[in-house]
Parts: structure tokens; sequence; C-alpha cells
């Protein structure tokens, strides 16, 4: 990569500065729109299945053309360039970050390191649909002879949000009448609600894991894997090599560890280490989903991605909607001071998407220090949170709303619901999306002391119910729910993670802060079971806790 810019040191930023402190004397969206009829339209952009309508944001046509100049000051068209064709922009692990091949179509060329990485990945597509169409067709059965009818996905991080997300947003499309349940807390009580009402006879078990040595996933899965041959064992099952080889699979390049479990490696599925976990569900990490909604939807829902990495590699930063909305972010924590991001869709079959971001982008952008080993200059990383549709409305709004805190809002939904359903003659989907319409203009608009004023309101209370508006809010729609727009919505956020990571000089692809935890627990856990002795070389806090546990821990 080329030599870090401290972007906070630029012209580019001291100007946006500047006007920055002249937008927001006097900021109004209402006298915007009004100045402007034409507004909504020049802020709108379709991306693929994407509607993105930006003009409810406190921007102008000058806002924008000056955070391209600031993105283009940090070098960001090479850093694209960079991250398409496999350069190590991941600095710290020394490697490349190439998601984005594994949504390429099947007759591209990419080599790195010699190796044309996309007819490998294409390799691994066609084991994954040949295996699909086997269990889904009925041709590949249990050891007992019957046909599989639930997945078990066991993975954590990546190997978990990301399909289990993708599972509930395509539920429609599962169509062979295979269930998915999802097993990643290493909380015992994780295992036993989604497993112990399952016919053993009838699920198979994916293990999830690179390097088949995540604690979590690797507990769990010999948790599936006890509890499966002592279930077949019951009923007279006792071939139990033959049990485990058709009832489990992984997902994993470590075929050694694999075949110890007693996983038969032609039964795994690899990856690559330019794949970080929370940017690997449209890997073989996404096997789960192959299996539930089959090869084709699974191809159209790569189709989503390819269409958003296209359309961001292609434009210019100048009317590119991923490079205008990643670098909204940076405008909004770094000169308005927000340190929060809602997502919000108003469909609920999208309910996981607000948790698959958080990884997505606090993992990615929660740094403090800079890739080449200095700190960061800027405040860096947003927290996002999230729920669907009214249930948002009926608990946090309030905040968004009239809190003292700035909230940027994206707002994500579907013209089209999957099931038209009707109370009486109301359709119950233009009633949700009535709301959704509904809070981005009071949220942009507000309501002035006059109008509610207006209302006959008593003068005591009348404070207490204006809206001061100017809350900014990103409208995202879609024609239908499809495998297609739930890929493109993925891409669009993982580029605009990856654009802010620019902007900040951050390694958005490492992971280092999730390493101590695990480390200490890894020495913690002796002492938990051992005497006091064991305890002295814990700090007073975590002895107290310990010993808390220890004192009332049923035996």
């Amino acid at each position: 990569m080329k030599k870090l810019v401290d972007i906070t040191q630029t012209s580019q930023w001291s100007k946006l500065q500047q006007h920055f402190d002249l937008l927001t004397q006097g900021l109004s969206l209402r006298e915007m729109f009004s100045k402007n009829p034409n507004r909504a339209k020049e802020f709108s952009y379709q991306l693929g299945d994407l509607y993105i309508d930006l003009s409810k944001n406190l921007i102008t046509d000058q806002t924008i053309s000056l955070l391209v100049d600031l993105a283009k000051a940090a070098n960001l068209p090479d850093a694209i360039h960079s991250q398409f064709f496999g350069d190590h922009i991941n600095v710290t692990e020394d490697r490349a970050v190439l998601h984005t091949a594994l949504r390429r179509d099947k007759a591209d060329i990419l080599e790195v390191d010699g190796q044309n990485v996309v007819a490998d990945v294409r390799e691994v597509l066609f084991k994954m649909y040949e295996f699909a169409d086997k269990v889904r067709s009925g041709q590949r059965l249990g050891v007992t002879g019957k046909p599989i009818k639930t997945v078990v996905n066991i993975g954590i991080g990546g190997s978990d949000l990301g399909p289990v997300m993708v599972y509930e947003a395509l539920k429609p499309f599962v169509d062979a009448g295979i269930e998915a349940y999802f097993v990643s807390n290493i909380d015992p009580s994780d295992f036993w609600e989604k497993c112990h009402n399952l016919d053993p006879e009838t699920s198979l078990f994916i293990i999830c894991s690179k390097t088949f040595t995540t604690t979590e996933t690797l507990t769990n899965a010999r948790l599936a894997k006890n509890w499966f041959l002592e279930q077949l064992e019951k009923r007279g099952v006792d071939n139990k090599i033959e049990a485990v080889k058709k009832h489990f699979v992984a997902v994993s390049t470590a075929l050694d560890k694999v075949a110890d479990f007693g996983i038969d490696p032609k039964n795994a599925f690899g990856f690559w280490n330019w794949v970080g976990g929370r940017y690997s569900v449209d890997s073989a990490v996404g096997l789960s989903l192959v299996l539930t909604i089959g090869p084709k939807n699974f191809e159209d829902f790569l189709l989503g991605f390819r269409q958003v990495d296209n359309y961001f590699y292609n434009t210019k930063l100048e009317n590119n909607v991923v490079c205008i909305m990643a670098m909204l972010n940076i405008w909004y924590v770094n000169f308005f001071g927000a340190n929060t991001h809602a997502v919000l869709p108003y469909c609920q079959y999208l309910h996981r998407f607000p948790a698959y971001l958080q990884q997505l982008t606090m993992e990615s952008n929660g740094k403090s220090v800079r890739w080449d080993g200095t700190p960061v200059t800027t405040q860096t990383g947003e927290i996002f949170w999230g729920e669907p549709g009214t249930n948002g409305q009926h608990a946090f709004y309030q905040l968004i709303h009239q809190g003292t805190r700035l909230v940027p809002s994206d707002f994500i939904t579907v013209v089209n619901p999957p099931y038209i359903l009707k109370d009486g003659q109301q359709d119950v989907h233009e009633l949700f999306l009535a709301n959704f319409f509904a809070q981005t203009k009071a949220l942009a608009f507000g309501k002035t002391i006059d109008e509610v004023r207006a209302e006959g309101t008593p003068e005591s209370i009348v404070s207490a119910r204006v809206f001061t508006g100017n809350r900014p809010s990103t409208s995202i729609m879609a024609a239908n729910l499809t495998p297609a727009f739930v890929g493109s919505l993925i891409a669009l956020y993982e580029q605009i993670t990856f654009v802010q990571g620019i902007i900040w000089g951050v390694d958005s692809f490492d992971q280092w802060g999730v390493e101590l935890g695990k480390q200490l627990a890894k020495q913690i856990e002796p002492a938990i079971v051992k005497d006091d002795i064991a305890l002295a070389s814990q700090d007073s806090s975590t002895k107290n806790l310990i010993n808390y546990y220890r004192a009332h821990r049923d035996k």
C-alpha cells in the first residue's frame, strides 16, 4: 500500500471543516427541500436491485464534492484497485483481501501469487452444489436410510452470523423441506435448545471452522457428536464410524483435524486465508444456505454481491453511491460527533441484519492504531445497532426523534412482501410501509412550536411535543425480497466499511482485539475447578468472582 496519509492534516479535511462550520449555522432540511423541489431525485441512486435515497441527509452538492475530494486525498481509487486485485492490504497479517473473488463471474480470471483464485472458488462451489443436490434430492441418505430434514450449522462469529442472517432473510426461498438451526454460543443452553429435540437419523451437522481449532465451535461439535451417537445407540445403531461420516461434514481446510474428528475429508469444503470470517458468507461458510435454498438461489445471491462490486469498482467516486454513503458516515462521525448508527429494516425477514452488521463494521473498524502502527488521529468506528420495523418504533425511536444525540439511521424495506395479508380491506404491508415513509419524514422535518400550538396543545406541554427535525436518514428500497437483494445489501455495507477504513487509515481486515480475552479464558479456566493455590495468580476481582462461582456451583 502507498504511504499512509494522515487525513486530518490534508487541505481537503480543512475545507470540509470550514464547510461544516458554515452549513450548520441555521441548517434546515425543510428549507433545503423547499428551495429545491428536485432534491430527492438529485440525491437518489439506483444500484442493482437497490434504490437509495440520500436526500434526507445533512448535505448539499458541495458537501458531496468535498467528501469525494477527501476520499481522493486518502488514495481511495488506488485502494479499491488493491482490494479487487489481491494486494496484501491486510497489513498486520500480510494477506490479500479477496472476498470479492468469491462472487466473481465464473468466466473471470484473477491470478494472485500465480494462482487463478476464481477457478479455485468455482471448484469449491461446484463441490458444494453437487453435495447439496444429492442431499436435497434424497440421493444422499443418513445412516438408517432416511433423508436429511435438518441441517445444524456449528460455528461462531463469521461462521454463524452470516449464515443465520441470510437463512432468516431468505426463508421464503427454503424449498426442499430442509430447515436449518445454528449453534454458536459456548453456553450449553444454546446447544440444548437447538438440538435436544432433533431426530438424529435425519440431521446433518456442519462443523464450520477454518482451522478446526476454534474453542467454541469444537466444544459444540463434540457435544453434537456425543449427543448424536448416544441417540443412535438408543435406537440400536452401533456403526459409529459410518454414522459420523454420513451425518457430519466440515467447512475447513485442516483436513488432518477433520479426519481425526471422524469426518470424511471428502466431505470437507475449504476456503482461503484471504477470506476473513465476517466476509465469508458467500464462501463454503454458506453451505447451510446452499442446502436449504438450493444452488440456483445461491447463485442469485452471489449475483447480488457481484452487481455491487462491479458498480463500486467501475463508477467514478463523484457518482458512486457506495463511496458517498461511506463518506457520509465519516461526515457524521468525525464532524457531527455521532457515535452510533441505527440500521432499521422494515422487513421482518431482515431482523438479524443489524446483528450481522455489528461484526462486519465494528470488528473491522473498531481500531485505535493505524495500519502503520501509529495512533489514529480521528474517532474511528461506529456503534451499529437496530431492530426491525415498528418494533423499534415502540422501543427506542423516542431517543432518535427527540434525544440529545444525533443518530444517523438507515431505513431498509421491500415494495412487495413475500406474503400478502389483509386486515379486512386494509393491505397490512401498505400500513407497514406508511410507517417507513412517515418515520424518515418526521426525522427530517420535525414539528415546529407553531405547528404544535396550532393543534390546540396546552402551553404547559408545547415544548415537550416539538420535534426539531434535521435528524439524518437514508432510505434503501428494493422491489422484492430476493437472494440478489440480500447479496447486494451485504456487499453494499462491506464496501462502505472498506472505504471508512481507508479514510481512517486502519486495517479493516484484522481483529486482534478479540484475542486477549480468549487467551485469558484459557488461563483462568483451570482456576475455576482447582484449589485456591491456583487462584493466586488472578487479580483480586477475578479471584473474588471465581470464589463466588465455586461457592454456589451445584456439584
